[in-house]
């Protein structure tokens, strides 16, 4: 059976953006813009009057998606930047062009961009490749803006997290070294433990981990930049269309659960809020309401979760995210 997405109709999104401030002379970075809640984000932050850095793998989906964005806002402002985030050295080519377009300071970066329940397989750099692209990447695309977004008045780290963190009980060094190919095989059972989706689950507890991480360093740092970190409920991606090409889902399943999913922009509310809501707080988790579990909704704040914002957590996330960077990243506040 093939897998075809059904149409899902947005019930949120358009009261949610009459809500946003405008942000003409600001600019925004977002990973993975192609498709889904990149894409909206990146079409509502130049529809808010923002420049808008979007950072993609070369393909001709980022050319078709970079014609379509211009299509629906011919007036907005937006610059494709190639960015592979299963590739370090991408990230830091990346990190250079972001700095030579920004010289005055760079205000979101939204490190949205995500695969799901690909096989057990290295990257170049050895590490798994849903943990590098989900994870590692960003952390290291975050510590070289870090400067940029240290010029900003109201600047904002926002990472995309899933309900997929639920699925793992804890943080494992493992999961963030140099064992890309050795970490369980590829069992595609959502709801029996499927090793695709245990490493899944891990990438997404990482991205909530280095969100509190960041938020107490910042903190510890007097550093005035917002991390905050937001998951989309259960939306109409191409995240399931890839998954199911790749072996991670099967198409009955999918199509069947995919029916009671939101639309891709409702699912972008979240860190829509991260990103825009001038009530958004540093070391907020944004979701649809109801609970942290919602599928589906307007989009609320919730605290961290002590499952993962807690000093253990913290550190073993920071550490060997730094060890696999190769660097070490301490957030600072600019010199006075």
């Amino acid at each position: 059976m093939s897998y075809s997405k059904p149409t899902i109709v947005s019930k949120h999104y358009a009261s949610f953006a009459q809500r946003l401030p405008r942000q003409e002379g600001r600019t925004v970075a977002i990973t993975g813009t192609t498709s889904g809640t990149g894409f909206v984000a990146a079409r509502t932050a130049a529809e808010l009057g923002a420049r808008v850095l979007l950072l993609n793998r070369e393909s001709t989906r980022a050319s078709s998606s970079l014609d379509a964005l211009r299509s629906a806002v011919p007036q907005g402002d937006f610059e494709p930047v190639v960015c592979d985030l299963q590739s370090f050295a991408s990230v830091r080519t990346a990190a250079q062009r972001v700095h030579a377009l920004c010289p005055s300071g760079l205000d979101v970066l939204c490190n949205n961009a995500g695969v799901m329940a690909l096989e057990d397989v290295a990257t170049a750099d050895g590490f798994d490749v849903q943990m590098q692209t989900n994870h590692l990447s960003h952390f290291l695309l975050t510590k070289l803006l870090w400067p940029l977004l240290e010029q900003s008045t109201d600047a904002r780290v926002v990472n995309h997290s899933s309900i997929a963190r639920l699925g793992v009980k804890t943080l494992e060094a493992r999961y963030l070294g140099k064992n890309g190919g050795s970490l369980g095989g590829n069992g595609s059972s959502m709801l029996f433990g499927g090793a695709r989706w245990v490493r899944y689950g891990q990438t997404k507890l990482a991205n909530a981990a280095f969100t509190a991480a960041l938020h107490a360093r910042t903190q510890q740092a007097g550093s005035s930049v917002k991390a905050l970190v937001a998951h989309p409920g259960l939306a109409n991606t191409e995240l399931q269309v890839t998954s199911i090409r790749e072996g991670g889902m099967g198409a009955l399943f999918t199509g069947l659960m995919m029916r009671t999913s939101q639309s891709s922009e409702d699912g972008a509310l979240g860190i829509l809020s991260g990103m825009f809501l001038p009530e958004a707080e540093s070391g907020q988790f944004w979701g649809p309401g109801a609970s942290m579990i919602a599928m589906k909704g307007p989009a609320i704040s919730f605290p961290l979760e002590r499952r993962y914002d807690n000093e253990a957590t913290r550190e073993l996330l920071w550490a060997e995210s730094c060890k696999a960077i190769g660097e070490d990243f301490e957030p600072s506040a600019p010199a006075a």
